[in-house]
């Protein structure tokens, strides 16, 4: 097992960091009476919720056999990125890096943070390339190492050798952002948390478990990691309605398990249909739930499309003439078909038709 030495990754003012300790992480159990919080004894919602989401951890450990004190629940995925940022990374003078492209937040969360974020551009395959990466790795200064894997916006996963490399040879945090994994025919790190200290996983239940709205995501590390995460965190960083709905949610394995491979048999079934439509060039591989497509002109297609009250991703800006297509309902997908079978056919061909 590797080992490392988190007093030479986290900051110092993180470590000398005294966590705030609320009125429920004191008193834990349950009373008749609570008179400890400042709160308005009127109401349904008038009481602050659990702090350390304990009922939801319990659960994901059951289901991700992971420990308990190795879950950390965030405000979305994107707390988890920028608590990271907090933790590890000196302002002005520590660095990060990741790959292009990819998700946009970790370079919106390094500028916040006053952190320079290095931007490797993957190869035509959209893998990374070691050769390029192998001398940022002894830079004493780079911390973070952000890997998304399903990656979005190409949708594929890393080659599971080069992850290892990477988790071997850097001296830092190598975060896997595994926010489309339930999608993918690909394992979870997770099970690579014993071997790798220095791993962090960020999951999400916006995509395959359907909410978005609710805002909850999830982080699996060492026990270590993770009570840094708490120490930093807001003290009820998810309200209570939030944390009811994901308890919900996971309490209904049955139905999640339905409603993916709905999503997995609609993108099956788009990609096949896709293949018949002239304007699209090139159909990229995915593991997640949405399709990357080359298309000839990426910008009129948007627009088209708009003006048709279909709203897909213009990807245009990250890589050439390509849209990103989110799987949707079968009603859906069925109304982006016929648009695109529509704006595939030429005037000539209209002409030629009477």
């Amino acid at each position: 097992m590797k080992k490392i030495n988190l007093n030479k990754i986290v900051r110092t003012n993180i470590q000398q960091l005294k966590a705030y300790s609320s009125a429920r992480d004191e008193f834990k159990g349950v009373a008749e009476v609570y008179l400890d919080a400042n709160e308005n004894p009127f109401g349904t919602l008038n009481r602050y919720p659990d702090p350390q989401q304990i009922a939801i951890k319990k659960r994901l450990s059951e289901i991700k056999d992971v420990n308990e004190n190795q879950i950390f629940i965030g405000n979305g995925s994107d707390e988890v990125i920028d608590l990271a940022f907090r933790i590890f990374c000196n302002p002005g003078k520590d660095i990060a890096l990741t790959f292009t492209p990819s998700y946009g937040m970790y370079n919106v969360s390094a500028a916040i943070n006053d952190v320079e974020l290095i931007e490797l551009a993957l190869n035509q395959e959209f893998q990374i390339n070691t050769d390029v990466l192998e001398c940022y790795l002894e830079d004493e200064n780079l911390k973070i190492i952000f890997i998304c894997s399903p990656n979005n916006p190409t949708g594929n996963c890393f080659e599971d050798e080069t992850i290892e490399f990477i988790l071997s040879k850097f001296k830092g945090i190598v975060i896997i952002d595994e926010a489309y994994i339930d999608f993918s025919s690909k394992e979870s790190f997770i099970n690579q948390l014993k071997n790798y200290p220095n791993l962090i996983i960020s999951q999400t239940f916006s995509k395959a478990w359907g909410l978005a709205g609710v805002r909850v995501g999830a982080a699996y590390a060492s026990k270590e990691i993770i009570d840094i995460y708490n120490k930093v965190k807001p003290p009820y960083n998810i309200s209570a309605l939030n944390q009811e709905a994901v308890l919900n949610k996971l309490d209904n394995l049955a139905q999640f398990e339905i409603e993916k491979n709905i999503i997995l048999n609609e993108k099956e079934k788009l990609e096949k249909q896709l293949q018949e439509i002239e304007l699209v060039k090139k159909i990229y591989p995915s593991e997640a739930n949405f399709i990357l497509i080359e298309v000839t002109n990426a910008n009129e297609l948007y627009n088209s499309l708009v003006a048709q009250k279909i709203i897909t991703r213009n990807r245009n800006s990250l890589v050439n003439n390509c849209i990103r297509i989110t799987v949707g309902s079968e009603k859906e997908n069925k109304k982006l078909m016929t648009a695109l079978k529509e704006l595939s056919v030429t005037p000539d061909e209209v002409e030629n038709s009477f």
